[in-house]
């Protein structure tokens, strides 16, 4: 294994902090004064996007023709540190990890730069692939996941993918990865086969790293 590929949103924090309710407001938001969509047909239009392409801004690209960089600078203006502090445990468990880490988002890099400093990690990750990786495809499409290897220059199963999200580590298997689930939330076996490890939280990762670094 060379690489370990972060996820940010409710993966490097808690769930519990909410951050994103934040900018899903601006979501909406941006919809109804920005692109004119009548609010009540907000709700059904994200679902459908979602369940379409994966995120909503590819439907707003796809069927409105919105500028994404517009979008990204909207949706995220959010002040993260009124629901992230400094991670003192994660920060000492990065700078001791044995091999460099990564964060792979659906979110935009201006996001991830206030996320990062919110939490004290700044200097941590090596690089940091974001929606503008694959022209705005979002996880859990393929496409990102061959460019970020391709930008690697890794193959997938010299890849571990963290994540929240079980559809986008499910992607991340199809590519060979070892896969870990962050969350409260137990995998369910067997369907989610795809989940190699299940930690609590991503502090933990050190320790599994370890055990799986000593078995190969």
């Amino acid at each position: 294994m060379k690489a370990i590929l972060f996820d940010l949103d409710n993966t490097l924090y808690p769930v519990e902090c909410d951050l994103f309710s934040l900018i899903d407001v601006r979501i909406n938001h941006y919809m109804e004064e920005i692109v004119a969509i009548d609010p009540a047909d907000v709700d059904g239009l994200r679902r459908r996007y979602w369940q379409n392409y994966g995120a909503t801004l590819q439907g707003l690209i796809r069927h409105h023709k919105i500028d994404p960089e517009d979008y990204l600078d909207y949706v995220h203006a959010v002040d993260v540190s009124s629901r992230l502090s400094i991670d003192n445990e994660l920060q000492k468990t990065l700078n001791s990890l044995p091999l460099p880490s990564y964060i792979f988002t659906n979110g935009s890099r201006c996001h991830v730069d206030r996320v990062v400093a919110a939490l004290g990690l700044d200097g941590l990750f090596a690089d940091v692939f974001d929606i503008r990786i694959a022209a705005y495809q979002p996880k859990p499409n393929s496409d990102p996941y061959r460019q970020v290897l391709e930008r690697l220059e890794l193959s997938g199963d010299q890849c571990i993918m963290v994540e929240d999200q079980l559809q986008n580590l499910q992607t991340a298997k199809q590519f060979g990865m070892k896969t870990v689930l962050i969350g409260a939330e137990e995998p369910v076996m067997p369907e989610c086969s795809y989940v190699d490890a299940h930690l609590a939280k991503p502090a933990e990762i050190g320790t599994l790293l370890d055990e799986w670094l000593e078995v190969n």
